[in-house]
């Protein structure tokens, strides 16, 4: 039994023996999310926006819209195997973009809107991008670094009649109906989807180049973690930035191969009863709302008093779920389940609690979903090349295998070495530790390396020390995640600086704005130590695990 249709598997060990991925041999997402449905009348897209307008889209729509924008890119010269960078919210314009890309055979590069120059800069370089599709908040930044970004020809910016500068508009993009004849590029599951870019510990981003079959995969996981839930009647919001893998394929495109309605809302940053009310709005049945959002809407006093909620299922990603969140759910709404699931940019979304299969264990990530091999390997012989299962219940680092490749990222963009270094004897590792139980349930215990997760975004301290060091009284920097009840981790800086540096308040200042303006505005650090040297190795690294001591001493200027 295959992926076209979802099967409702009774449980989870019926599910792991009968289900088989079984991809087609033609295949465009384009026309899997809209032109497949029975009643193309439906509403896909029930667009909200902050100042009160509303807006339907209904899968024909959609469908035409995309059509336009096919049409309009081809006309800027736009071709299969281009890469189309995609800076817009959660407005139609995203979603539009991105199935115009994959009508033409293009390659959408999704980025998000809180990327500050450096960020944008080296991820429309790195990609080669070709056109870039923005918002508005981010024209300042796409000018500044346009200039360092030699392939990208077009820029087209959404909700401006009339751009000032080399700029076309999207609506002037949107061919005329009636010129309008678009045939779907003939494309398959391992036709080139997008590049999603990822922070690791050490070096620059790496861009994580997908096949189509990435949704199909992602669609697979979601319907198991919103407990076989999706479909017509589904109605499924996330307060995640679409720029985001979860977010893009496991929650908004998940939702349409299935065929419900998706809510979009672009905030400038997350408001506990703002979130409710669009819940009680639009009768949300399906959410996926990161860690750190659940739980600012604890603060929120007896909610279901204040709104008329139909949510059945929560699905949590990113970063831990913990048990106080677990029995918050519990305590506040009647028969709503909380699914935490995990998963990789490149390796896609594979552990999952379903409440539907078994009982969930808070602390667990749940179990391994159909279609998936998982093994706990020794971390160091995973270094080495050696693929060495430790005892069951042992600490090892999380290890997967597809039962079809494509569903699982292609490379890294230009970067065959760290490509190579992903697989160990047939088995993709993760960077992850965890321990296995007896049960089968998967219980996370750190990244093996220095990603700093905050608020569900994951974060290399190198990027953020490069921006930090822009600052020209800055000497060196090292960045840490220390624990936080909130974010789960907060960014930490320690910081030498020069001798004739201003005050160490207005420096502090200084600093998280120099980060803020180059990079992402969760990439701050909040907060920031200053010491006369930080140590290093000998080859001049900072020792990162000495500052995880200094931090636990409470060591501080």
């Amino acid at each position: 039994m295959g992926w076209t249709v979802m099967p409702d598997f009774e449980g989870h060990d019926e599910a792991r023996e009968q289900f088989t991925w079984e991809l087609p041999e033609s295949y465009n997402p384009a026309v899997d999310f809209l032109q497949k449905h029975d009643d193309p009348e439906r509403v896909a897209l029930e667009q909200a926006y902050p100042d009160g307008r509303r807006e339907q889209y209904t899968f024909r729509e959609l469908d035409a819209l995309s059509d336009r924008f096919a049409t309009g890119l081809a006309g800027l010269g736009v071709e299969a195997g281009d890469r189309v960078g995609v800076v817009v919210p959660q407005k139609p314009q995203n979603p539009v973009t991105h199935l115009a890309n994959w009508k033409l055979g293009a390659v959408s590069v999704p980025l998000t809107v809180l990327f500050g120059t450096d960020a944008l800069q080296y991820r429309l370089d790195d990609a080669g991008t070709n056109v870039a599709i923005i918002d508005p908040a981010v024209r300042d930044d796409i000018d500044a670094v346009r200039d360092a970004c030699p392939a990208l020809e077009h820029v087209v910016e959404i909700e401006t009649d009339a751009p000032a500068g080399d700029v076309h508009a999207f609506e002037d993009v949107l061919a005329a109906p009636e010129n309008t004849d678009i045939e779907p590029y003939e494309s398959t599951p391992d036709t080139d989807t997008a590049i999603l870019y990822t922070s690791g510990s050490t070096g620059p981003p790496k861009g994580v180049r997908h096949s189509h079959a990435l949704w199909l995969g992602r669609a697979a996981a979601a319907y198991n973690f919103f407990d076989q839930g999706l479909g017509p009647d589904a109605t499924v919001w996330t307060p995640a930035d679409w720029a985001w893998g979860a977010a893009l394929g496991g929650t908004l495109f998940a939702t349409w191969h299935h065929g419900g309605t998706v809510v979009g809302y672009p905030a400038s940053g997350f408001d506990p009863d703002e979130a409710f009310g669009l819940l009680s709005e639009f009768g949300v049945t399906r959410s996926f709302v990161p860690a750190t959002a659940l739980r600012m809407l604890m603060d929120v006093e007896n909610p279901t008093a204040t709104y008329d909620l139909d949510v059945e299922t929560i699905a949590v990603g990113g970063e831990s779920l913990t048990p106080e969140i677990v029995d918050w759910v519990a305590e506040t709404f009647d028969s709503v389940t909380i699914n935490e699931f995990y998963g990789q940019t490149e390796l896609n979304l594979v552990v999952a609690n379903n409440s539907n299969w078994f009982d969930t264990r808070p602390g667990s990530m749940g179990k391994l979903l159909p279609g998936y091999d998982l093994a706990i390997l020794d971390p160091e012989a995973a270094d080495r090349g050696v693929a060495d299962p430790v005892p069951a219940g042992d600490l090892g680092e999380i290890a997967l295998r597809p039962h079809d490749r494509s569903v699982f990222f292609d490379e890294y963009w230009n970067m065959p070495e760290k490509t190579a270094a992903k697989e160990v004897e047939g088995w993709f590792v993760t960077g992850d530790l965890a321990r296995q139980d007896d049960d089968g349930y998967v219980w996370f215990k750190s990244r093996k390396d220095d990603v700093i997760i905050t608020s569900g975004y994951r974060v290399g301290p190198t990027e953020v020390e490069s921006a930090i060091l822009e600052h020209p009284d800055v000497v060196q920097a090292g960045v840490i995640g220390v624990p936080d009840d909130t974010r789960g981790e907060i960014i930490k800086a320690y910081v030498e600086t020069a001798a004739d540096a201003p005050a160490r308040e207005t420096l502090r200042s200084e600093i998280e704005s120099v980060v803020r303006d180059h990079l992402a505005e969760y990439e701050y650090p909040r907060e920031i130590e200053f010491a006369d040297a930080l140590p290093q190795t000998t080859s001049g690294k900072i020792r990162r695990t000495e500052l995880q001591e200094w931090h636990a001493d409470g060591e501080s200027s």
